[in-house]
């Protein structure tokens, strides 16, 4: 069986809600050993390597970094420009989205909070205000306070905290997810493959929600990217993802925006199954915890929510908030939705826009 086929497809609020746990369950499974050579891993916990989770920042383990809560305010942003843009008829998406990522500067304690107004309600999860290794790039990125874009960048950084946290770009049916995706890592990544990836990555996560195979969601999103300037490198890393045979540690470390892509495209590719594939993904020198979530958000698209092993889910930390906010994608994208332009809104609109405002 290749990876995408399936006996049972899962529908589409499973894919969704694949996506983001089973990104955070790889981001939990690499947390431990993000730091850690191959060799250490395997001289301290057996020839077999990391099986599940492991105690990470003071807790038993399933314990999420920077890469989910990152996720988490791309979502919260991606909602808040397009309830924007449906109620006040304009929008600056990077800004909207600049704003939302500042949001979680706060919770790592390096930022003020906005007026309460303007906050919704993800900035208010007390589980999120954990401080959990982040990206030097990111900080610097938000604490300069400029909104980077494609077109003005604001540094010439390509490491993978733009891409990993992308996932949710590909997640709206949006008509352009490639777009999406590098809108929200250019504004902290300005280097081509810093923001590319993560317009492949997003692209590649909205053709595996419609249904497609993942070679399918790959080859669509390849031909996306040959149309952007810069886009060698990221098209370089996928093609040797595609055609790798070998060992993970061959296509790099991960630290950068090309090769954390890569592995994780490797692992799901190489299959058969989600659990095989995460493992796969952590179990390497280099940035674990981001393969671990990239992949995880690829094979839980691909396979479903059911698809992740209960012993991984039930331990995760905040499940809840990760569901809610897949639920509120589902709501906002593929449901009712958030309302049309300058559309009247009702009291379900009201409530959804109230934990959504448009800044």
């Amino acid at each position: 069986m290749t990876a995408g086929s399936s006996a049972t497809a899962p529908d589409l609020r499973s894919r969704l809600r694949g996506c983001l746990l089973a990104g955070a369950v790889g981001d939990a499974l690499g947390a431990a050993v993000e730091f850690w050579t191959l060799d250490e891993i395997r001289a301290r916990l057996g020839p077999d390597g990391v099986t599940g989770y492991l105690p990470a920042y003071g807790r038993d383990g399933g314990v999420i970094t920077d890469d989910t809560q990152m996720t988490l305010f791309t979502a919260e942003g991606i909602i808040r420009a397009t309830v924007r843009y449906a109620h006040r008829g304009i929008a600056h998406g990077p800004s909207v989205l600049q704003r939302a990522y500042v949001r979680w500067l706060a919770t790592q304690g390096e930022a003020p909070l906005p007026p309460d107004g303007q906050n919704g309600w993800l900035v208010h999860v007390a589980g999120l205000h954990h401080r959990r290794a982040p990206g030097t790039t990111c900080l610097a990125a938000l604490r300069g306070g400029d909104v980077g874009e494609v077109e003005k960048p604001t540094n010439h950084s390509k490491g993978c905290g733009g891409v990993m946290r992308a996932a949710p770009a590909g997640l709206t049916g949006l008509h352009d997810p490639f777009g999406l995706g590098t809108m929200a890592a250019a504004v902290t990544h300005g280097h081509p493959t810093g923001f590319l990836t993560a317009g492949f990555f997003a692209k590649t996560i909205a053709g595996l929600l419609a249904g497609d195979t993942l070679d399918g969601a790959l080859d669509a999103a390849t031909e996306e990217l040959r149309q952007h300037p810069g886009h060698e490198e990221t098209l370089a890393a996928v093609t040797a993802a595609r055609e790798h045979t070998g060992d993970v540690e061959a296509l790099g470390g991960g630290w950068v925006a090309e090769e954390a892509l890569a592995i994780a495209i490797h692992c799901v590719l190489a299959g058969p199954d989600l659990r095989t594939a995460l493992l796969r993904a952590v179990n390497h020198s280099g940035d674990s915890d981001s393969t671990g979530a990239i992949a995880g958000n690829l094979a839980g698209t691909l396979y479903g929510e059911a698809a992740i092993p209960p012993e991984w889910l039930g331990p995760l930390e905040l499940r809840d908030t990760i569901e809610q906010v897949a639920d509120d994608l589902v709501e906002a994208y593929h449901g009712p939705g958030v309302g049309g332009e300058y559309e009247p809104i009702d009291d379900r609109l009201e409530a959804f826009l109230a934990r959504y405002p448009g800044y």
